[in-house]
């Protein structure tokens, strides 16, 4: 009971300050809406300011039954606010403290309103400045570049991100003045040195420096000085986004007059907004579009619709906002790539729901506050969308969701009111945690038959494949209906020995354990890629090489299970094996980032064996370029200088390692604070400051980034204060900031 008590106070604590309860709903519900955002912000012209100054107007609906005569807001507990006006006038304000969890938490501000009748609005404006002490994701204030998203909760807001039935979505002007030469970009129309987000949003900015490319109706904004490589990947990643948008139109509707851009970013890669969309600078830099920036693209677009142009909230508006959008961009990856590169993204996400699948709660009550959140609301939310269409059919799944979209919002209950037919099936999914396990017994032979028991452990009736493979190789399938919390059989009418039987083999259904979907079972883990990585972490070589073309017998495109075949064959020496896997895999349509980086760390080691030091290093800096996993950058790097290749290094760069030598052994702080870029790297400058007895750097090799960035592998001789000497490599990233070199991050610090 106490539990339950401290969980119903923590609800309570972060949804609206005013609530009305209707005559059918006893959850909270909100009682301001925003109608619109207009906040001009303004960036520090110097250095040494870490201060955002803002101006926010915030339009506001009571959407109650009641008089409103208090109105709070929430902001980031950085935010130091100097006034509110409301409609005119200013007025007093009380701040307190809401707690997020251990490490964060709002600034909450009370405000005393003349009353509000329902439907009434009212004008509110916030002056507040807000301090940024280290650079984030989610925020950051740089020579370079800045950028602040919503989740960093710098600008103010009536409803917490964290409420249960959607945090606030409105339209919203953009204004920021940026240091010279740095450019902003936002979502929406550009317009009047501004940008008006006419759909739903959430107000963001970033600032820096880019170069823009027009393809497909679509702006990609590239780091300024990047390389042709570099802008034939901006075209790939412009044409994904036109198909996933006419792709998205055909099943809901037309939003052509959406801007869609999409900006390289150095953090932050995944975020979206109104048909804005981040991705990670090095996706420019790898041979081909991985999976999951082509699956965020599409995703992303997605959302232009469901979130957007339309408003999703009420309870469980998750499933529809990341839960159908994810379907609807996997539909897309289907249609572009083929239903085998599908497949594996379903796996993915059915791995990712897996993980969380036996703590998770009802969607139809899950909150942003639970760390299980969004790999349930996307992946289980996905499948169940995916189960729908398939019971109703696409076309007429999509029909009805167009035609919920009509009156320009939607939420969870209308889909299910709109899917009546389908209730028992709904109320089970939505209403009740994943309690389904579907498994298949020992394939039993007799008399030119063989039959395969099965079993449905879960509360909801299961309509499903069940695929038999024989002695041969070869496969047939079944449909079998078994019924909840019940026994079924199905019967294969062949002589044919069956060595594998697999109930639900398209895997439509969430469950809480899938390894034993699989008779005889050949796995312990639902995640079959753990499944070979831990044996190949045991370096128990042949033991992984077995059970991954086990798996890739079933699903030939799993790229990430390919690599360590691969891998696994590579260390019994067996190259040319080996050697084809790493090819096959830098030929798929789609693989991770991942498996590209270590597909070109494999081959440049076999190269290396093979004394061909060109090819090897051409495949070491590929996998470096790739910058996709910390493992396969160190390997790609420990590659290369095996081969003892050079290349002239700029003499800046030499002239800055050699001062900051000498700053470290000074033991002055400020002079290493200075060589940084302000709010960048503050915990490793900090770590030197004052404990440094040694500290020489020689420069290894630099690798472009773009026209102001660069990586700079080094190796280091340091002694620290009461420690023995220590030796090793360090990779750092240098951003050229007011004509200098300044460090921005410490990517690789394997110094011992």
């Amino acid at each position: 009971m106490k539990e339950f008590l401290v969980i119903a106070f923590a609800f309570l604590l972060f949804t609206c300050a005013f609530s009305t309860f209707a005559q059918d709903d006893n959850r909270i519900s909100s009682t301001w809406q925003v109608q619109k955002y207009d906040i001009a912000a303004t960036l520090p012209q110097n250095d040494s300011d870490r201060n955002l100054a803002v101006k926010a107007k915030i339009d506001l609906k009571n959407v109650s039954s009641r008089p409103a005569m208090t109105l709070t807001l929430r902001i980031s507990s950085a935010a130091d606010i100097s006034s509110v006006n409301i409609s005119g006038s200013s007025v007093d304000f009380t701040k307190g403290e809401e707690k997020i969890n251990a490490a964060t938490s709002l600034q909450r501000l009370v405000i005393r309103v003349p009353s509000v009748q329902p439907g009434a609005s009212l004008s509110a404006i916030v002056d507040y400045k807000l301090n940024i002490k280290e650079n984030s994701g989610l925020d950051s204030i740089s020579p370079d570049g800045s950028q602040f998203m919503p989740m960093s909760f710098w600008y103010p807001t009536p409803n917490s991100w964290y409420f249960s039935r959607g945090a606030d979505f409105a339209p919203f002007r953009m204004t920021v003045n940026a240091a010279g030469g740095q450019t902003i970009l936002s979502s929406g129309v550009e317009t009047g040195g501004g940008f008006e987000q006419k759909l739903g949003g959430q107000p963001f900015f970033v600032s820096g420096s880019w170069d823009a490319v027009n393809a497909n109706s679509i702006s990609v904004h590239l780091p300024k000085g990047v390389g042709p490589e570099e802008q034939k990947r901006a075209s790939e990643l412009a044409a994904i986004a036109s198909e996933a948008r006419t792709f998205t139109a055909k099943l809901l509707g037309d939003t052509s007059g959406t801007p869609v851009r999409i900006i390289a970013v150095k953090r932050g890669g995944g975020f979206s907004n109104g048909g804005t969309i981040f991705v990670d600078d090095s996706a420019l830099r790898r041979s081909r579009i991985d999976s999951q920036t082509a699956m965020n693209i599409a995703d992303a677009v997605a959302k232009i619709w469901l979130g957007n142009s339309v408003a999703v909230n009420g309870d469980g508006y998750g499933v529809i906002s990341e839960g159908l959008t994810k379907y609807i961009a996997t539909q897309f990856l289907e249609s572009k790539y083929g239903k085998d590169v599908a497949d594996v993204e379903r796996l993915r996400q059915r791995t990712a729901y897996a993980a969380v699948a036996k703590r998770d709660s009802p969607l139809n009550i899950v909150s942003p506050l639970d760390d299980y959140y969004y790999p349930e609301v996307a992946n289980k939310g996905a499948m169940i969308w995916r189960l729908l269409s398939k019971r109703v059919g696409q076309d007429e799944f999509f029909n009805v969701v167009r035609s919920s979209l009509q009156d320009g919002g939607i939420s969870l209950a209308e889909l299910r009111a709109a899917f009546s037919p389908n209730k028992e099936f709904l109320d089970h999914m939505f209403d009740q945690v994943t309690d389904t396990n579907l498994q298949a017994g020992l394939p039993q032979p007799a008399g030119g038959e063989t039959k395969v028991a099965l079993l449905n452990a879960g509360g909801v009736d299961a309509t499903v494949n069940v695929s038999a493979t024989f002695a041969n190789g070869e496969k047939m399938s079944t449909p079998a209906t078994v019924r909840a919390k019940s026994y079924g059989e199905v019967i294969f009418k062949t002589a044919n020995k069956i060595v594998r039987v697999e109930i639900d083999s398209e895997k439509l259904y969430p469950q809480t354990v899938y390894s034993d979907d699989v008779s005889p079972r050949e796995f312990i883990e639902s995640d079959m890629l753990l499944a070979v990585k831990r044996l190949f972490d045991k370096q128990e070589f042949a033991n992984a090489e077995s059970a991954a073309r086990k798996i890739l017998t079933g699903v030939p495109r799993f790229d990430d299970v390919r690599i360590l075949l691969g891998r696994s064959l590579l260390a019994q020496g067996k190259n040319a094996e080996a050697e084809r896997e790493f090819r096959t895999v830098l030929d798929e349509k789609l693989p991770t980032s991942r498996s590209l980086a270590w597909a070109n760390v494999g081959l440049g080691e076999i190269a290396s064996k093979g004394g061909r030091t060109a090819q090897a290093v051409k495949f070491a800096e590929d996998a470096i370029r790739a910058d996709a996993e910390y493992g396969a950058s160190l390997a790609a790097r420990t590659l290369r200088n095996k081969s003892n290749s050079t290349l002239p290094i700029d003499e800046s760069v030499k002239a800055y390692f050699a001062q900051f030598d000498k700053a470290a052994v000074s033991n002055r702080k400020a002079e290493l604070d200075a060589m940084a870029l302000s709010g960048e790297v503050a915990k490793f400058v900090s770590g030197i400051s004052g404990q440094t007895v040694e500290w020489k750097t020689k420069v290894l090799h630099v690798d472009k980034i773009d026209a102001n960035n660069i990586l700079v592998e080094t190796s280091l001789n340091i002694r620290l204060l009461n420690r023995e000497p220590e030796a090793g490599t360090a990779v750092y990233r240098l951003t050229r900031a007011e004509n200098r070199w300044r460090l921005s991050a410490v990517d690789i610090f394997e110094v011992r």
